[in-house]
């Protein structure tokens, strides 16, 4: 299965159902993936699997607004 980190700005109408479905109430800290990029940024993202790819979602302060 493929395994995709894509900014929220840059998810697909698809995904970003699959997201509101899976977080319908929002998400909390349990919920979100911290982890490290190459650049060094820590970075925060939320997990969503589809039959195709498994997604993590970083989170922004758009994202966290909805």
């Amino acid at each position: 299965m493929k395994r995709v980190i894509v900014d929220y700005k840059n998810v697909s109408d698809d995904v970003l159902a699959i997201l509101k479905e899976t977080y319908p109430n929002g998400y909390d800290e349990d919920d979100s993936i911290k982890f490290t990029n190459s650049k060094g940024e820590k970075v925060e993202a939320l997990e969503v699997k589809t039959s195709e790819a498994i997604y993590l979602i970083k989170v922004s302060a758009k994202l966290e607004q909805e």
